[in-house]
């Protein structure tokens, strides 16, 4: 996610009644996602023998307020190639009254809802965790689960002291302790500064302690690249927390289709090979000015992304 994106409008969330309605009815179906062991526990891992390519759907113009603008969206994911999709919250919360109807139509596409993603502008972060606020991601978690989607991804702002810090790891905990009660599972995704402005080690931070039995991780690997990191070393380092990647490209400081720029996908691949990690490839292809070109970029893309990793 960049921080060029439009403000985000919070407005016309539904009430917790509405959303622990929706929940209660799928509970007593036996369908919501990570009420079992194997969402949690030793099991996620044996459920993930391969690679899974997915799509964000941010490389696509959504209509908020037209769930068929998603949908058709998802249509277009599925016959590039992709088994999977990540979309931000704004995207899916018109549904949150309705969530079972919702979540069937979601189901029919045959995309694992890999994602419901939380980016805000910095301001409307919670100042003493740098994190969504509580508010915020206590009515989405149990809403997200409803609609199926496996993680509540929560973006954030750098800390810029050690108090602050300490603060984002244990809100980090917190906000995991609350989704896993939810049914979803929390995923924390990197934005550029948190590596680029930080003098803390910060990423290595919340990797290191954060509790992995709340908190995992999807790392954004172009930001992260954009940041100055090594990419291939820091994601072999902490393979255990990651469950999923967002893969970029850049050239001369500017985004290009991943496979198109000096990004090190290979050595990323390897590396990971070479461990035996097994997660999610997220392909983003996101533009800072806007543009959404959809298929035309995310095509190459999942061929760049598969030539490396299944290489």
């Amino acid at each position: 996610m960049t921080h060029s994106r439009a403000e985000q409008d919070l407005k016309f969330l539904p009430s917790r009644r509405q959303v622990l309605r929706s929940l209660a009815v799928l509970t007593a179906a036996g369908v919501v996602p990570g009420l079992g062991p194997s969402l949690f526990g030793a099991d996620q891992n044996a459920l993930a023998r391969e690679f899974k390519f997915g799509a964000q759907t941010n490389a696509w113009k959504i209509d908020p307020k037209d769930f068929n603008s998603l949908l058709g969206v998802l249509a277009q994911v599925k016959e590039v190639g992709y088994s999977g999709f990540e979309t931000g919250f704004l995207n899916v919360r018109s549904q949150f009254a309705t969530a079972p109807a919702a979540r069937r139509k979601l189901q029919q596409t045959g995309l694992t809802f890999f994602g419901m993603h939380v980016f805000l502008p910095r301001r409307y972060y919670d100042p003493a965790t740098n994190l969504p606020p509580a508010s915020l991601y206590r009515q989405l978690a149990p809403s997200g689960a409803a609609l199926g989607a496996h993680h509540l991804i929560l973006s954030g702002a750098p800390a810029k002291t050690r108090e602050e810090l300490e603060h984002k790891i244990a809100g980090l905990d917190a906000a995991g302790k609350f989704c896993k009660t939810a049914g979803i599972r929390l995923a924390y995704h990197n934005e550029t500064a948190e590596e680029s402005q930080s003098t803390l080690g910060e990423l290595g931070a919340l990797y290191a302690r954060t509790n992995p039995e709340y908190v995992s991780f999807l790392l954004d690997c172009g930001h992260a690249y954009q940041g100055g990191m090594d990419v291939p070393q820091f994601a072999a380092q902490h393979y255990r927390r990651i469950i999923g990647l967002h893969l970029r490209d850049y050239k001369d400081g500017k985004q290009v289709v991943l496979g198109q720029g000096g990004f090190p996908l290979a050595a990323l691949a390897a590396n990971l090979r070479r461990v035996h990690w097994s997660g999610w490839v997220l392909n983003e292809e996101e533009r800072l000015d806007g543009s959404k070109h959809g298929v035309e970029f995310m095509k190459p893309a999942l061929q760049a992304a598969k030539g490396a990793f299944l290489a």
